[in-house]
């Protein structure tokens, strides 16, 4: 498949699969999975960064059962808009993913998405530290799959 925008996902993806949402790190990926209705993003689980063939091969053995018709990978822009090293990274994980699943990619803004969920497990969860670095990067994931679904019901 390609890299693609997110108004044409929904008619790239089969009825009936699922979008997976990733949120990649430098040492870690957070994954989220939508309903096949495309409506709500649930986290999933966090994958340890290693190698990109590791990474990749964890992420094929995650989509295949669980009917993944699409990726949904958050890019990390800057607060003034701009791309910078880490977006450069974030397309070239893309990029190189390709090669390995045959899925359209949309890549979605995720600034912000990782402290407003930061936030949220303290203010409202009043979860320990320990505990939201066991989770965050999977609920960012969710956090950012379920700002592309929104968009994807309003167009």
């Amino acid at each position: 498949m390609a890299v693609i925008e997110l108004p044409e996902l929904k008619s790239q993806v089969k009825s009936g699969t699922r979008l997976l949402g990733l949120d990649v790190g430098t040492k870690t990926i957070g994954l989220a999975l939508s309903d096949v209705l495309m409506m709500i993003a649930s986290p999933l689980e966090t994958i340890k960064r290693t190698k990109f063939t590791r990474d990749a091969e964890a992420l094929v053995r995650i989509a295949g059962p669980l009917d993944v018709g699409g990726l949904v990978i958050g890019l990390p822009v800057s607060m003034d808009g701009t791309e910078g090293p880490r977006c450069q990274s974030t397309r070239q994980f893309g990029t190189n993913l390709l090669e390995v699943l045959d899925l359209p990619i949309v890549y979605w803004d995720e600034r912000l998405s990782t402290a407003a969920v930061e936030r949220m497990m303290i203010s409202e969860m009043d979860m320990t530290r320990k505990r939201r670095k066991e989770v965050v990067d999977k609920a960012a994931a969710a956090y950012i799959l379920q700002g592309a679904l929104d968009a994807i019901g309003r167009s």
